[in-house]
C-alpha cells in the first residue's frame, strides 16, 4: 500500500512538473513590448499640436498677466521713489491702489494656473488615448501579448515607442485627430 501510494504522489509531481514546464514554455514564447508614455508626450505630432493650441488659446490672458505685472513693478517703483514727498493722504491712497491691484493680479495668476492645467491635463489625456489606441492596433497587428507603458527599466530590443511615434504622426498627417 505504500508504495502504491507514493507512486501516486511521483505520478502528481511529475505531472505537476510538467504543466509547469508548458507554462514556462508557453511563457518563454509571449511577445513583450514596452513604451515610453513620457516621450509620447514630449515627442508625438500630436503632443506638440495640443501644446501650440495650448499656449494660441492662453496667449491673451498671459499677455495682460504681464501687462498687470508691469504695472504693479512701476506703481511699487513710483511709491518707493516718490513715496516720501508724497502727503500721507495721497501715499495711503497709492499703497491700497497697489495693494488691491496686486490681490487682482495674484487672483487673476492663480485662475490662469489653474485653467491651464485643466485644458493641459484634457489635452495630454487626448493624446495618451489615441496613442492607447495606436499601441492597441499595433499589438493585434503584430501579434504583441502584453506592452507595458511604466517599467523601471526597457531594453531597447522590445522599446516600439519609435513605432508608436511614427504611427500617430501617419495618423495626425491623415486627418483622423
Amino acid at each position: 500500500m505504500l508504495t502504491g501510494t507514493f507512486s501516486k504522489h511521483v505520478m502528481c509531481a511529475t505531472a505537476l512538473a510538467a504543466a509547469l514546464f508548458t507554462g514556462i514554455a508557453h511563457a518563454q514564447e509571449a511577445r513583450i513590448a514596452a513604451v515610453n508614455s513620457d516621450r509620447i508626450l514630449r515627442e508625438s505630432v500630436a503632443a506638440q499640436s495640443a501644446q501650440k493650441k495650448l499656449e494660441g488659446e492662453f496667449a491673451k490672458r498671459d499677455k495682460e498677466l504681464q501687462g498687470m505685472a508691469q504695472k504693479l513693478k512701476s506703481m511699487s517703483d513710483e511709491l518707493d521713489k516718490n513715496g516720501t514727498t508724497m502727503s500721507v493722504s495721497d501715499r495711503a491712497q497709492k499703497q491700497r491702489d497697489l495693494s488691491a491691484l496686486d490681490t487682482d493680479f495674484q487672483r487673476k495668476q492663480r485662475e490662469f494656473r489653474e485653467d491651464l492645467n485643466q485644458r493641459r491635463n484634457e489635452e495630454l489625456a487626448a493624446v495618451l488615448e489615441r496613442a492607447n489606441k495606436v499601441i492597441k492596433q499595433i499589438a493585434e497587428q503584430q501579434h504583441y501579448d502584453l506592452i507595458v507603458q511604466e517599467a523601471v527599466y526597457v531594453s531597447p530590443r522590445i522599446d516600439i515607442t519609435d513605432q508608436v511615434l511614427k504611427a500617430l504622426a501617419a495618423t495626425s498627417n491623415g486627418g483622423t485627430n
